[in-house]
Order: C-alpha cells, then structure tokens, then sequence
C-alpha cells in the first residue's frame, strides 16, 4: 500500500511538471502569464483560430477570470482536471471537453461564464451590443442558428439598447431553449420575460405577421392570408 501511493505520489508529480512545462511554453517570460500573444501560439499549435468556442470552452475549465490571460494556477486547474499533460493529449481532451460543456447539466454555466468571462473592466456589469451578437453568434449559434440570426439582426438595428446585462444574456438562452420558433406560439410576455425579448418578439410580428395579407388571386376576388412567419429572415 505504502509503494502504491509513493508510485502514485510520483506519477502525479511528474504529470504536473509536464503540465507546467506545456504552460511555459507559451507563457509570457517577463510576467510569467499566458497573455494574448501566448494564447494565439497556443491556438496555432491546436490547429484552431482564437475565435473559435473550444478556447472559451477551455477558460471556462480552467475557471480563468481575466480575458486573454490565463495563470499558471488557472492551468494547472484545468489541465489537471482534463489529464493532458502533452499537445496531443490537449487535442485529444478538447473532443470530450466539448462534450462535457454541451451537457445541459453544464452547458448554462457555460453560457454564464462566457458573459463573465467578457467582462474586462473592473465592476463592469454590461457588455456593447456588438460584443454581444459575437458572443450569441459563437456560444448559441449552432444550436439555435435561426434564432440567434433573427436576434441579432434585433439588437443591430434597435435603438433603445446600447449594452445587455447578465440577466438580459440568460433571457437569451432561456428564450431560444424554451420558446417555440418562429411562431412563438408559447411566449407569454406575462412570464416575466426581459423587456428587450418582448420588443423582439413584437418586432418579429409587425415585420411579418400578414406578409402575404389581401394578395390579389383574380379580377375580382382576393383572400386574407393567414398570420405568417417565415422561417428565413
């Protein structure tokens, strides 16, 4: 038991210097920080760009609080929890890692992780409208790609908001997870929605409810159509 433990108090110890040997890879020499041109090196060495959600997805397991930067304490967080000590085992990791995030048990703390996470000034509390419609675009936009079209489209041309709050991004992703689309058929503005997705979803009748009303089909006779919604904006 004694040689059990020892085996495995070294085998432990020697993954970690492995994991910290790959953070120094990338770490700023002067500060001793991941900064934003270590993260783009990182990036390359994964084969992906630095937009891409898997890079989120590697802060949030990390619990990494600062945009652009990740600490050697924040690494080892996730890199520990996700047993990649090599390049090829990170790659290998980011698959299930991917996985992992999109379990609805994880994927909401993900989402508000990615709010906090953009977040870059202190006691900052909303981000800029065109901050947001990126962010909507690459944490939702593959799961619910016409409703975060059809939003950001919204929010582009609104008026009457220059920032979203956090309670207003988690109306978002409750919206576009509960909501039936695009004929709302289950929103009920009384279910203490956000104001900005009551707007929305009036701004998505007035734009197409009677599209194709009084369309003329003879000399004589004409029809009303039906309330219509179409699925392509």
């Amino acid at each position: 038991m004694f040689f059990y433990g020892s085996a495995s108090g070294k085998a432990a110890s020697k993954e970690l210097e492995r994991i910290d040997q790959l953070f120094y890879n990338y770490a700023n020499s002067s500060s001793r920080i991941i900064d934003p041109e270590g993260i783009e090196s990182l990036c390359s060495d994964l084969e992906l760009d630095h937009t891409d959600v898997r890079i989120l997805m590697l802060a949030w397991k990390m619990q990494a609080e600062k945009q652009g930067y990740f600490t050697l304490d924040e690494w080892r967080t996730g890199f520990k929890a996700l047993r990649a000590d090599t390049m090829i085992k990170v790659k290998k990791a980011l698959l299930d890692l991917e996985k992992e995030v999109r379990r609805s048990s994880n994927f909401i703390d993900f989402y508000s992780y990615a709010f906090r996470y953009c977040l870059t000034e202190e006691k900052q509390k909303s981000i800029d409208i065109e901050s947001i419609c990126l962010l909507l675009d690459l944490v939702l936009g593959s799961q619910f790609h016409p409703q975060v079209d059809a939003l950001n489209q919204y929010l582009k041309i609104q008026i009457d908001y220059k920032v979203i709050n956090m309670d207003q991004w988690m109306g978002f992703y409750r919206f576009c997870n509960e909501i039936s689309f695009p004929d709302f058929c289950n929103y009920d503005p009384d279910h203490a929605w956000p104001l900005i997705l009551d707007n929305f979803v009036d701004w998505i009748r007035s734009k197409y409810t009677m599209h194709f009303a009084n369309i003329s089909i003879g000399p004589t006779s004409r029809i009303t159509a039906a309330i219509v919604v179409p699925t392509a904006l």
